[in-house]
């Protein structure tokens, strides 16, 4: 197949996968960072060269960034696409108008700088605020409240919750299981395959079965997802990439956002995107089982409170 053939229907598979509120100017450097591992040659180019410097890319006209990029103006017109954007006018727009609200809030502009072994702990924590506040929002902006309603809902309804993930995504789904549990409802967080294997097989329709990985490709995770969702549960994926073989087998995906910096790759600037993601869905399920979840949230704080430093017992 010609390098344009591929170009094309990878072009045509993110633009399809991304949901059509979702390609307006908000966002945009975030559908560029998730759609970039769906791209392929000259427009993965293009993505990386946006995403470098996103200052540069709104004042460029549309040859100059395609000579920057070492691709020709008819891949910056397909990228443009890819986006949900008619041309590069609107593009430059929604970069422009991005980078310009970035500006306004106060963000360093500058996150993808290197920290350096001097830097002192001032600069490093400046840069990493501004990285994780960028994530926030880059994460506001992707989320489909549509697909964490229907998601609530499930989890409301489900006998029991099955969570999955690996590594620093098991940490994040121990803080959902146990956010869960304390407003009663029957939730498991497992990590080991085995364990969570035989758990999955018990699953059934009512059931909810939510899996956890930021690439999207951790074999263990998609096994146990696909293990739940053919016993019927409903299936939930937390990912970064919406086009990824966990999110295609999940029947609810829910996109987080992450900005990488120096000693904190993806996967672990994921966390807190993640965790905002699991805490917006936790209180959604609390409000739906609100006298259910006032009754064990009180139940669970008094059986607890016991074990409390007295006051004034401290010296």
């Amino acid at each position: 197949m010609a390098e344009h053939d591929v170009e094309t229907s990878a072009a045509t598979a993110v633009v399809e996968a991304a949901p059509a509120d979702r390609r307006g100017v908000d966002g945009v450097l975030a559908r560029v960072r998730a759609g970039a591992g769906e791209l392929t040659g000259a427009l993965r180019r293009v993505a990386e060269h946006v995403l470098s410097d996103p200052e540069a890319a709104a004042r460029a006209t549309i040859v100059e960034l395609a000579e920057r990029s070492g691709t020709s103006p008819a891949t910056i017109t397909r990228f443009c696409r890819a986006m949900g954007f008619e041309g590069y006018a609107d593009l430059r727009l929604g970069i422009a108008a991005e980078t310009g609200r970035a500006r306004s809030a106060g963000w360093t502009v500058d996150i993808g700088r290197e920290i350096q072994p001097g830097d002192p702990l001032s600069r490093v924590l400046d840069q990493i605020m501004a990285a994780d506040t960028r994530a926030m929002h880059d994460t506001a902006a992707l989320l489909d409240l549509g697909e964490v309603e229907r998601a609530a809902v499930a989890i409301a309804g489900a006998s029991r919750v099955n969570i999955f993930g690996a590594s620093g995504s098991a940490l994040v789904g121990e803080e959902m299981q146990f956010s869960l549990h304390r407003i009663g409802v029957a939730a498991w967080a497992w990590s080991d395959v085995h364990e969570g294997l035989a758990s999955a097989a018990l699953l059934g329709v009512g059931d909810v079965a939510l899996g956890i990985s930021h690439t999207g490709q951790t074999r263990e995770t998609i096994e146990l997802l696909a293990e739940a969702g053919s016993r019927g549960a409903t299936t939930v994926a937390l990912t970064g990439f919406p086009r990824s073989p966990l999110a295609e087998l999940a029947d609810i995906v829910l996109v987080t956002a992450s900005q990488a910096t120096t000693f904190r790759p993806d996967a672990l600037s994921a966390r807190h995107p993640q965790l905002v993601v699991l805490d917006l869905l936790y209180i959604a399920v609390a409000q739906r089982t609100h006298d259910r979840a006032h009754a064990a949230f009180r139940r669970t704080a008094q059986a607890v409170d016991g074990h409390k430093a007295a006051k004034g017992s401290l010296s």
